[in-house]
């Protein structure tokens, strides 16, 4: 109540024009900074982008701690309110220190160690001025397509909420003042982009909306979000940008955010494009009626003063203010303007950054027991990303170290034995070597904004190499770099061990090593579905029931349900991936069979023993899935609803405790209503969505 009545205070002294100066934010001009200071002394600016445009790349010069400060400077001393600015940077997994793309941090089931590199992200990023982060992309998406998969977490909204959370959490902290703003992006329904075709049109019912793209938001509005960035996609017609039901009902009604919505880049511009509004003055008064109080990149927010004799809109305007000087109160800006300069343990951040990419690399197939890596066996290494650093740390990575790279090569080199030397070889120089180790994938361009792709299967010309290495007699290990989900088939036929590294930042290296040679036992599961052909797509596991059984994914690997051509089921499914022991978990056990909504309210408990029963210690995730087979509306054959990851030394078991509550089995209607219904259901707890190991329950 005191940082609302504080900014009602600062509120009560602005003019107009420092008030509609608060709704704006630009790109920094580093050719012409006199005239931005003109323009903050003016009050006419409340943000500052630290980026040349909307597409920053390596080497974007957009960070200048000097020139944050004197522009920072300018504002709290030179201009009438004080009021001081807020500076805002991409930093989507990382800063100098590059974590896992925020796809591989969802594989981990690890959200403690994502929460602890966020942290350490924000520590690096503050030092530099930004106090602001256009950060995490909440975004579920079902189409590895889409190029910006790469930057969400997946095709779970449980997952989406943990990550979500876990994210905030980790930019902000969890203390007033907080440490950086974070913003959660893009809302809502971006990642169904028709076809993985970016910035494109989405069609998406208000049933399918509720029950699968909001948690991950209204996780994150539960963790004080101070910002959301909306989407560029329309929904069955209506830009996001434009609709009120989606930014103020939606967002602020049902989920609760109680921060500042701000626009994606051109956002409220591309309301013209999108035919909804006949120019930029319409396009601002059809944003601010719908709820967005800051558009980033001005361009339409200029034509606000026109159009303040509209009833209502100076109360829609000293709201969209009031919400973004809560914020940066809550931030500490008025006592703390400036970038403050401390030293933070590198060491630290890239040991977390090993430590989480070491739990995101998921182990795909594994035959004969090929990996570990022996020590007394000859290794070749090959392949096109054997020495890569830069492709490595993925996209969205802007302010990276390189010197903290260290390739896979070399990482395998410095981890072999002395007396084994591995060694580089080209595919007409195979020396007398047991295995080959190939590290294959994707550049790090190839994922992120406007980059979709039509076909993922992994480049032929990578896949016949593993051919020819086969027709020689040799056994391959082939590790994956990549951003998104690749269709791997012939990958699959060909090579004995599959071990996806994904683009797992600085210390992909010497994480992926320490797997290789057993170090380290693997225990990634996948937060997104493989397919097994580009035209599967969409290929998701939380998919319902369909008329003649015409959904194939859980039709076992001898049907052709949905096509002629390909088994139905997917390649890997997920929360799928194997480990270097074997785990054997119990029938799920619970106190009750039947029980009350009261009951249900307080808690049902349902547990498992999982036990390891292999050669070595190893993780488990251990997953519980709900199905509710009769319902109002077609729910999921599975739905994840729990997940623990837990260490079993060899012989060892443990108990696994899980609680149901109403969220576990209740469900939202398309009007917003949450619904729990009576009748039985199904409680599935195993190592992947696909496991049979279930029990029934029933509300009564």
């Amino acid at each position: 109540m005191e940082i609302k009545n504080r900014a009602r205070q600062i509120l009560s002294g602005m003019t107009l024009e420092e008030k509609l100066g608060q709704l704006s934010q630009i790109y920094i001009k580093k050719d012409n900074i006199e005239e931005m200071k003109e323009e903050i002394r003016q009050g006419k600016l409340g943000a500052v982008i630290l980026a040349a445009s909307a597409f920053p790349c390596d080497g974007d010069e957009g960070i200048y701690r000097e020139v944050v400060d004197e522009l920072q400077k300018t504002a709290v001393e030179e201009s009438r309110t004080k009021i001081p600015l807020l500076f805002a940077r991409d930093v989507i997994h990382g800063h100098k220190v590059v974590y896992p793309i925020p796809l591989a941090m969802c594989a981990s089931f690890r959200f403690d160690l994502i929460r602890e590199a966020y942290g350490c992200t924000a520590e690096e990023a503050s030092c530099d001025g930004i106090n602001w982060t256009y950060s995490p992309m909440v975004d579920l998406c079902r189409d590895p397509r889409w190029g910006r998969v790469v930057e969400g977490p997946g095709e779970d909204p449980y997952l989406g909420g943990l990550f979500a959370e876990a994210a905030v959490k980790g930019i902000q902290g969890t203390r007033l003042p907080y440490r950086m703003a974070a913003c959660p992006k893009h809302f809502i329904g971006y990642g169904a982009s028709e076809g993985g075709r970016d910035y494109n049109k989405t069609e998406i019912s208000d049933y399918t909306l509720r029950n699968f793209y909001t948690n991950s938001f209204r996780k994150a509005a539960e963790a004080d979000a101070l910002s959301i960035m909306n989407s560029f996609n329309e929904i069955s017609g209506q830009p996001t940008a434009s609709g009120r039901q989606y930014l103020t009902d939606l967002l602020r009604g049902e989920l609760g955010f109680r921060g500042f919505v701000v626009s994606d880049a051109g956002a409220v511009y591309n309301l013209v494009r999108q035919g909804a509004a006949a120019d930029k003055k319409h396009a601002a008064e059809l944003a601010l009626n719908a709820g967005m109080d800051m558009e980033l990149a001005r361009s339409c927010y200029v034509y606000l003063p026109e159009l303040m004799e509209n009833e209502g809109f100076a109360e829609k305007v000293d709201t969209a203010v009031l919400r973004i000087l809560e914020a940066k109160l809550k931030l500490g800006l008025f006592e703390k303007p400036y970038s403050e300069q401390h030293d933070y343990d590198v060491a630290k951040h890239l040991d977390i950054a090993q430590k989480l990419e070491e739990e995101c690399i998921v182990l795909l197939k594994n035959k004969e027991n090929i990996l570990p890596l022996r020590r007394d066996q000859k290794i070749a290494l090959w392949g096109p990303y054997l020495h890569e650093k830069r492709a490595l740390l993925g996209s969205w990575t802007l302010d990276f170290e390189l010197d903290y790279v260290t390739t896979i090569g070399d990482a395998i080199k410095e981890m072999a034995s002395d007396t084994v030397e591995p060694f580089t070889c080209n595919l007409n120089r195979i020396w007398d070597c047991d295995t080959v180790v190939a590290v294959l994938g994707e550049p790090f361009g190839a994922t992120g904004e406007g980059h979709s792709v039509a076909d993922i299967r992994l480049d032929p010309a990578q896949t016949d190499a593993v051919r020819r290495l086969k027709q020689l007699g040799k056994k391959v290990v082939a590790v994956i770099t990549a951003g998104r989900p690749l269709d791997l088939s012939e990958l699959e036929r060909e090579a004995d061990a599959i071990l996806y590294v994904w683009h797992g930042g600085t210390q992909t290296g010497p994480a992926t090593a320490a797997v290789l040679f057993g170090e380290v036992c693997p225990s990634g599961r996948l937060p997104m579905t493989f397919p097994r052909a580009t035209g599967q797509i969409p290929l998701y596991y939380n998919c319902p029931p369909t008329a003649h059984g015409a959904n194939g994914y859980y039709c076992g690997n001898t049907a052709r349900v949905n096509y002629e051509d390909v088994l139905s089921t997917p390649l890997y499914p997920f929360g799928y991936g194997l480990s270097y022991t074997e785990f054997a978990c119990s029938e799920p056990w619970c106190q009750k069979k039947k029980f009350t909504r009261e009951e249900l309210r307080a808690g049902i408990a349902v547990s498992v023993t999982v036990s390891n029963v292999g050669r070595c210690g190893g993780k488990e995730v251990v997953q519980l899935y709900v199905r509710d087979p009769v319902s109002t509306y077609t729910r999921p054959f599975r739905e994840l609803k729990g997940a623990e990851k837990v260490f079993l030394s060899p012989g060892e078991s443990k108990k696994v405790e899980f609680t149901l509550t109403e969220e576990s089995l209740g469900y939202y209607m398309p009007n917003g209503d949450f619904a729990v219904e009576k009748g039985e259901f199904l409680i599935f707890v195993g190592h992947d969505c696909l496991t049979e190991n279930k029990i029934t329950i029933e509300l009564c």
